[in-house]
């Protein structure tokens, strides 16, 4: 299985959107050099404030294009970046990859993948509706969160545009994806 990096983002300060670049360098243990998440111990903010101690299993976070295409279609302004990812792909289903596959990034960069991202109530302030277009309900009627995964990087490199995304399974049994 294999994928593409569409666009990547960084922003040195806390917000929602992420301004696109032409490379991000993801440094190991830590997560997108210059961007507000990078740290061995939680940055978002509403975890912070629960236990600043915590490991930052959120040090990159990933969205698929397909996601963008489909509120694109429900009438949404969304491009890369503006759901606050720092890697937007295209060709991997990622919600639905199991915990600790490793995504190969470019030549040398390895992300761990932790869990999904859980979707808050800023995205409404983004712009309203897309809180419930980013939620949904499997067949079994189980919340479904689509807002892209998290991961922690496991080897630095440089990440751009049109690079190849290479998976690595983790072993069996497979754990599917939680929110982290």
């Amino acid at each position: 299985m294999q994928g593409e990096v569409l666009a990547v983002c960084r922003h040195p300060e806390h917000g929602f959107s992420k301004p696109c670049t032409a490379h991000i360098t993801l440094l190991a243990g830590l997560g997108v050099e210059g961007d507000a998440h990078m740290g061995t111990t939680v940055k978002h903010r509403s975890r912070v404030r629960q236990n600043p101690d915590q490991p930052n299993l959120r040090q990159v976070h990933l969205i698929a294009a397909e996601l963008l295409d489909e509120l694109q279609q429900q009438g949404f302004a969304v491009a890369a970046g503006a759901l606050g990812e720092n890697v937007t792909t295209r060709g991997l289903d990622l919600i639905h990859l199991p915990r600790g596959t490793v995504l190969h990034l470019g030549a040398q960069a390895e992300v761990e993948i932790t869990g999904l991202r859980n979707p808050c109530n800023q995205i409404e302030a983004f712009q309203p509706g897309p809180l419930a277009a980013v939620l949904g309900r499997d067949e079994a009627g189980n919340l479904v969160r689509k807002a892209g995964i998290m991961g922690i990087v496991r080897a630095g490199g440089v990440v751009r545009p049109g690079d190849t995304i290479r998976l690595t399974l983790p072993p069996l049994p497979y754990h599917k994806l939680e929110r982290v």
